[in-house]
């Protein structure tokens, strides 16, 4: 069974997370210069996660070769509020419209590594809006996120605030899995 659809949904999946991880860490760059400690350090978290799920995006892919990848991202932010603007904008439309549509594929073409790893993002991504609301409310007040110990699970980039769980509730995968930020 040919699996392109899946394949290329992949090496979209891929290019957004990629670019994700990049945008976050030039955000929490910019957060930290403007005095946003905390924010910062959620961009960095983020970041991780996001570099998780491009990895195990790379990972399901059985295709080999050059390929276009096409993903959408958010250019042109000159300040920390519209930073964390394009950031939820970014995690809406993951949650809401694109890792639906991947799954829906993946499952369609039995492609199961792709499933695993487009379900896990898409669980993990659940949680990232909320954060980056809560950080613009706080920065547009000019005010920096009032914000615990950010935990990252390694294996699906599940994220949390506080201490992280005995197991990822996403993946299963132990405590020691979870990386502090």
């Amino acid at each position: 069974m040919t699996r392109e659809m899946t394949e290329s949904n992949l090496h979209s999946a891929f290019a957004g997370e990629s670019q994700a991880h990049m945008r976050y860490i030039i955000f929490a760059e910019r957060a930290e210069k403007e005095r946003f400690q905390n924010v910062a350090r959620l961009f960095t978290a983020v970041a991780f996660a996001e570099k998780v799920h491009a990895s195990n995006h790379y990972s399901a892919t059985s295709s080999k070769g050059d390929f276009l990848a096409v993903s959408a991202a958010g250019f042109g932010s000159k300040t920390v509020s519209e930073d964390l603007e394009i950031a939820i904008k970014g995690e809406t439309f993951e949650v809401n419209e694109m890792y639906p549509a991947y799954i829906a594929v993946a499952r369609l073409q039995d492609h199961k590594d792709a499933l695993r790893s487009f379900t896990w993002a898409l669980e993990a991504e659940k949680t990232h809006a909320e954060f980056f609301k809560r950080a613009k409310q706080a920065v547009d007040g000019g005010k920096d996120i009032k914000l615990g110990t950010m935990q990252v699970c390694s294996i699906c980039g599940y994220t949390i605030e506080g201490d992280a769980p005995d197991r990822c509730p996403i993946c299963g995968s132990p405590k020691k899995a979870f990386k502090s930020f």
